[in-house]
């Protein structure tokens, strides 16, 4: 049985619906591990949508910035979705932490869980490069981190226009 799942893609690909139905063939209860905070009406409004979607068998945890804390404390429970990784590493850098390290310590952890996990996040790297020097530093360190976390993950899937493709393994 896989343990790990990285589902990646672009804006509205499909990642979330995918994640939460593979996550969900691990058992009848699941866990969310939800790292977007809302700050502003259109992430409410995001974050509505999402949990509309989601029925009863969701247990929702919290954590834009311990995700690793989040996925030890739920392990040996239901399976985990952590949706996403984007956002996590978005709350990260803006917050001042060392995002490398904490990438590190989830590489780190992710091979040693019990509980099956499935990570959704986004593909940023594909388009135009951005104008400002924060967007560029936030779209390598998404690549950098995808690639880290795709390496130890048992399957890795991509997302586009609603249709997966599964990248690992072949």
């Amino acid at each position: 049985m896989t343990k790990s799942i990285l589902i990646t893609g672009g804006a509205r690909s499909g990642k979330s619906v995918l994640a939460e139905h593979k996550t969900l063939a691990f058992g009848d209860e699941a866990i969310y591990i939800a790292t977007a905070e809302a700050h502003d009406d259109e992430m409410r409004a995001r974050i509505d949508h999402h949990r509309a979607r989601r029925g009863p068998e969701w247990q929702t945890l919290n954590a834009p910035m311990d995700l690793a804390a989040a996925l030890r404390d739920s392990d040996g429970a239901a399976p985990r979705l952590v949706d996403c990784l984007t956002l996590w590493l978005s709350n990260l850098m803006l917050a001042g932490h060392d995002w490398e390290a904490e990438v590190a310590a989830l590489c780190t952890l992710i091979p040693a869980l019990r509980a099956p996990v499935v990570f959704v996040t986004n593909e940023v790297g594909a388009g135009i490069v951005p104008e400002n020097a924060l967007a560029r530093a936030f779209r390598d360190a998404a690549g950098w981190s995808n690639q880290r976390v795709a390496a130890v993950c048992d399957e890795v899937w991509f997302c586009v226009a609603g249709q997966a493709l599964k990248v690992k393994p072949q």
